[in-house]
């Protein structure tokens, strides 16, 4: 082969992974900008040079606690469930072909809350009991839809379409026990469905990490199959690859990022949903995007969770109130352009 036209060829493979790590590099500089500013602003407000002092273990006891204490679960919490949120929602959509194939529309999430539901309304439960039992709900929903998708294997639009139906009848479990309750225990209950930080601390956060340390590098080793997955059922098993054992691996782990991300926040809206093709979209759509998909879901979440706490004014919104107003345009678009494309069925 020419010399030429190797240098073309090598100079080709390297202008997509140049933009790719130019993108994680912003992305990455967009999220520690969002954590610095998460961990300064506030009612009592903070330098950000004596944010690092604390942050070195130099700082007054005063600013120690609001920053050790009080910010900074909160904003690990946000960056950790973001980046489950994100990944999960990316290896669904590249598994299944489907940009709507995330945990919160397939009914994932929404298993996760009617198991919380059930524990606060009907048990009278709370704290960690019902973060165990969200998780519980959407490993038990999950499998529920794969077997009920099952035909000889398991098809996108199959489980997307199984996913919404299972979704929507857990939706109104959720609706009537709700009814059903007393006005302090379904206040409770609504808060936990609609996705927020408040109650983040340092138990919640090291719980959350200690759940994606193993999951995190069980996913990296996964989704070495997974661009071969994406050729199609046939291609892939031509070339060696055991489809359906793949997928399933796949598949849980995903559902598992999602349930434990769930657990620690609520079912915050469309942040799995939307990280992926917007990671995407800032790649120009070459591959999976998985790293930044998380990058992009630790964003959003870190920035909604900003924007819902000081830029509307002085009513504090949760962070799933924000997520969903920005999904909601976002899931029209998806729609929109996957019916121009030839993929809207």
């Amino acid at each position: 082969m020419p010399a030429d036209t190797l240098r073309a060829m090598r100079a080709a493979r390297r202008r997509p992974r140049a933009r790719t790590s130019a993108v994680a590099l912003v992305l990455v500089l967009c999220a520690v900008a969002l954590l610095c500013a998460s961990l300064c602003v506030g009612s009592y407000s903070v330098p950000l040079s004596d944010v690092l002092r604390s942050l070195a273990g130099r700082g007054d006891a005063a600013t120690d606690f609001i920053v050790l204490k009080v910010r900074l679960p909160r904003a690990v919490t946000a960056v950790a469930a973001g980046a489950a949120f994100g990944l999960s929602g990316a290896v669904f959509q590249t598994l299944i072909r489907n940009p709507l194939a995330s945990p919160d529309v397939i009914g994932i999430t929404s298993g996760a809350s009617a198991a919380a539901v059930v524990a606060i309304v009907v048990f009278g439960l709370g704290g960690a009991t019902v973060s165990g039992l969200a998780v519980a709900g959407a490993l038990a929903t999950a499998l529920a839809i794969y077997l009920l998708a099952w035909r000889r294997g398991v098809t996108g639009y199959r489980l997307v379409l199984v996913g919404i139906g299972v979704a929507a009848g857990l939706s109104s479990i959720v609706s009537f026990l709700l009814t059903r309750a007393d006005i302090y225990t379904a206040q409770q209950a609504l808060l936990w469905l609609t996705g927020s930080l408040n109650g983040a601390d340092w138990p919640l956060a090291r719980a959350l990490l200690l759940c994606l340390l193993p999951l995190l590098p069980a996913v990296c080793l996964a989704v070495r199959s997974l661009p071969v997955l994406g050729l199609g059922d046939d291609s892939a098993t031509g070339l060696g690859v055991r489809v359906e054992r793949s997928r399933l691996v796949l598949i849980g782990l995903a559902v598992c990022l999602a349930a434990v991300a769930t657990a620690a926040t609520g079912p915050v809206a469309f942040v799995a949903f939307l990280s992926g093709p917007v990671a995407r979209r800032l790649v120009h759509g070459r591959g999976p995007a998985l790293t930044l998909s998380a990058l992009t879901g630790a964003v959003i979440m870190l920035g909604c969770d900003f924007a819902g706490q000081h830029l509307l004014g002085p009513t504090e919104f949760p962070v799933g109130v924000i997520t969903g107003v920005l999904g909601a345009p976002g899931l029209l678009w998806l729609l929109a352009r996957a019916n121009r494309v030839g993929q809207g069925g």
